[in-house]
């Protein structure tokens, strides 16, 4: 028989077929533009000590990832975008004040240990952003919780530490972040618009609005995960949020309050989203979402921490497979076992 050559042989793979000019490094740089304006805000806030931070925990990131695939003599694929998100991210989810080890090391984590430990982009079972994050808050608690308040850095170079809002709303309550930021309407003003003790990247709700809002326009995102996220955490902080101090009550809690503030926005369009670490399901991803935002504002309203995103994250990042496998779709043109043993009777 001759042999067929090369360019006339018919390859068959698993459905479906789908075409499509979108690439891994193209998704990848475009999410990282999508951050860029509450990166910028973030800057403006806090001033050149926050570029400086997201700057070293890139450069760490992409170092980190290139010095490993050259070792292990792997094809090396910083180029891809993958490492600069994850360093971005990273930076963004750092308090501005971090000495510049911080994001050096919390980088180290999120590429080495957490991504390519495991294989490298798409095989990592937790969002390597997070478990660097998560590293440093347990290995320097006291560093990663020393907030400054915004004061335009730019300008003023000083700031002052303070509380976030969570932190306000959760060791004084409601009360004092009244007395803080004066009314309702000035919290939520300064809540969107960033004016407010946090960390770099997750201060400015309208940023991350806009960038949110171009994910979705391309179609890198759905709605399914946010919209499920950002909904469980509403009611859930409706109904049991106004129940912390003297004459709690059911029903009087402030979603606004709660969404606004801390990583709830950041993480439930940037980090949760996350095609490696989420369910590929729809119907899956909904259930992922709702877990997130009920573990979320149980950390925020019962836990020792007044933020729970990163940890909700990545706990339910643990059961994205079973997600999936729960909600699998039923393969075209196949029957149940039960019919296809009638059927032969």
């Amino acid at each position: 028989m001759a042999e067929i050559k090369k360019e006339h042989q018919l390859i068959v793979s698993v459905s479906p077929h789908i075409k499509s000019e979108e690439t891994t490094s193209r998704i990848m740089w475009s999410v990282t533009a999508s951050l860029l304006p509450a990166t910028i805000m973030g800057a403006y806030f806090f001033g050149p000590r926050a570029i400086f931070t997201v700057a070293i925990s890139i450069i760490a990131a992409v170092l980190s990832e290139y010095i490993f695939q050259k070792a292990l003599n792997r094809k090396i694929a910083v180029s891809d975008g993958s490492a600069v998100l994850t360093g971005l991210l990273l930076g963004m989810n750092l308090p501005p004040s971090v000495p510049f080890y911080i994001p050096i090391i919390g980088s180290f984590v999120a590429i080495i240990i957490t991504k390519q430990l495991f294989g490298g982009l798409g095989f990592n079972v937790f969002n390597p952003a997070l478990i660097g994050r998560a590293f440093l808050l347990i290995s320097f608690p006291k560093l990663m919780t020393i907030w400054k308040e915004p004061t335009a850095a730019f300008v003023h170079l000083d700031a002052k530490t303070t509380a976030t809002p969570l932190g306000i709303l959760k060791e004084e309550g409601v009360a004092k972040l009244m007395e803080v930021f004066g009314d309702k309407i000035n919290l939520y003003t300064q809540l969107f618009v960033g004016h407010r003790a946090g960390s770099i990247g997750e201060t400015s709700a309208i940023a991350l609005l806009i960038g949110a809002a171009f994910l979705l326009y391309r179609g890198y995102i759905s709605w399914h995960i946010p919209a499920s996220f950002l909904g469980t955490a509403a009611v859930i902080a409706w109904i049991f949020g106004g129940l912390s101090g003297k004459g709690g009550a059911l029903f009087a809690g402030d979603p606004i309050v709660h969404l606004l503030s801390g990583g709830m926005l950041l993480g439930a369009f940037f980090m949760a989203t996350d095609y490696v670490t989420c369910p590929s399901v729809k119907k899956g991803q909904i259930l992922f979402g709702i877990g997130c935002g009920f573990l979320t504002m149980l950390i925020r309203l019962k836990g020792g921490y007044p933020e729970g995103v990163m940890f909700a994250i990545l706990i339910i990042n643990c059961f994205s497979p079973l997600i999936d496998r729960g909600f699998k779709t039923r393969v075209f043109g196949a029957i149940k076992e039960t019919k296809a043993k009638e059927i032969k009777k």
